[in-house]
């Protein structure tokens, strides 16, 4: 019982976090303090919900809990002799008590440029008083309600390193006495691009999860879609604004056929492109045309968008236009050099030219230190040399992939190719 509880917790506090600990932030004006006091309220979930149940409206309880801890902090400050001023304690402050934490995303834009509380999270953490990594690093954290180990994989680093990140980075936040807040104005633009980089971030570990039981995780990906939105309506004149909310409009109109009934993956070549929401489709297609309008076209996200705009263009598998995503990729790795865009350019070169073109990219990969634990390479080399026709070497690829791999059904779709192939 105790355990069907703690897996109800765990699941709730993944969705709800990062908006308890934006909320309680804006009461205490500090991350770091923030972020304690929304665990405390966790532990006093692991307290009571084993012996009293699980609430109705589970989110709102974390929440609730959350906001009377910081009261409680605030009100110890005060009678250590601090200033309300100095507490932060501020109209703002109170009106969070009252006023409904899910506010319609336009509407908070119209009151307060943003006002979304998630978004002055997100500008906070990536202030420039943090080095860029570090910016990331607690952003995708604090966002996405992630552990150091899921982080630590999507930046291809040691976990230590994350770890590190992340602590020094709320302490410096701290220690600048960094204000909560959207920047404005002159400000906002030089930070645009480490939030558009968070917020990339934050979409990939929804649209294929790091770890875990399941392929996805849907709401993270709609959540940082929906910051996207927001983004690309507060910088309407930031080609790469819009090229980010391109490609993520563009991802998310597969996710309904990413996965069949028992939530196993489907790979794109054999997906029910049927299943795309082309709604989505065509909000990517016009978000990618505004990015290139505004002479955007060169950008890593708008490059990103337009690979993902030729397979949604594609009726079919057979019709997609490698060669034109081949050349992406290519300029993509002059824009943002990278071995994981060298890997993608690698497939794309092996649909377009054959596999044994690809395979010869990816055999110059090998050796290279950060895509050591990365699943996907051995995964690539594994489906080129299955069509080689090598087929030991290509099962001992998928083995050596599904042992990297965090992810439950990620790791059974590996296993499973490696044994079609025994």
């Amino acid at each position: 019982m105790h355990s069907a509880t703690h897996q109800a917790i765990a699941a709730v506090w993944r969705i709800e976090s990062a908006r308890i600990v934006a909320a309680v932030a804006r009461m205490v004006r500090d991350i770091g303090v923030a972020e304690e006091l929304a665990q405390d309220a966790l532990v006093a979930a692991l307290e009571h919900w084993p012996r009293d149940g699980v609430p109705d409206n589970p989110g709102a309880w974390l929440m609730t809990t959350a906001k009377r801890r910081a009261l409680d902090h605030l009100r110890r400050l005060k009678m250590q002799g601090e200033k309300l001023e100095e507490l932060g304690l501020d109209l703002e402050a109170q009106e969070a008590l009252v006023v409904p934490d899910f506010v319609d995303a336009l509407d908070a834009a119209r009151q307060d440029d943003i006002g979304d509380d998630l978004l002055r999270l997100i500008f906070t953490a990536c202030h420039p008083v943090l080095p860029a990594q570090a910016r990331v690093a607690l952003t995708l954290k604090l966002l996405g309600g992630l552990g150091t180990h899921e982080i630590a994989r999507a930046f291809l680093v040691p976990e230590p390193t994350i770890a590190q990140r992340i602590v020094r980075a709320k302490r410096t936040l701290s220690e600048a006495k960094v204000p909560y807040e959207v920047p404005r104005g002159a400000e906002l633009g030089p930070r645009l691009a480490s939030v558009l980089e968070v917020i990339y971030l934050v979409f990939n570990e929804g649209y294929t999860a790091t770890a875990g039981e399941d392929w996805m995780r849907p709401a993270l990906a709609q959540e940082a879609l929906r910051l996207a939105r927001m983004l690309a309506e507060l910088a309407n004149q930031e080609p790469e604004a819009h090229g980010l909310a391109a490609l993520l409009e563009l991802q998310s109109s597969r996710l309904p056929a990413r996965t069949d009934r028992a939530g196993r993956p489907i790979l794109l070549q054999d997906q029910d492109r049927a299943r795309w929401d082309h709604l989505l489709v065509r909000r990517g297609l016009a978000a990618l045309a505004r990015a290139e309008a505004l002479g955007g076209a060169q950008g890593v996200y708008a490059l990103q968008a337009a690979i993902a705009a030729c397979h949604a263009r594609a009726t079919t598998a057979a019709a997609t236009d490698w060669a034109r995503i081949a050349s992406l990729y290519a300029q993509l790795a002059q824009v943002a050099p990278s071995p994981v865009v060298e890997l993608n350019r690698a497939v794309a070169v092996s649909m377009a030219e054959g596999p044994a073109a690809g395979l010869a990219i990816v055999d110059l990969l090998l050796d290279d230190k950060a895509l050591r634990n990365y699943q996907w390479l051995p995964s690539v080399r594994g489906d080129l040399l299955a069509k080689l026709g090598r087929n030991a070497e290509a099962r001992e690829a998928f083995l050596q992939a599904a042992a990297l791999a965090g992810n439950a059904r990620e790791k059974e779709l590996l296993q499973a190719r490696a044994e079609n192939l025994a």
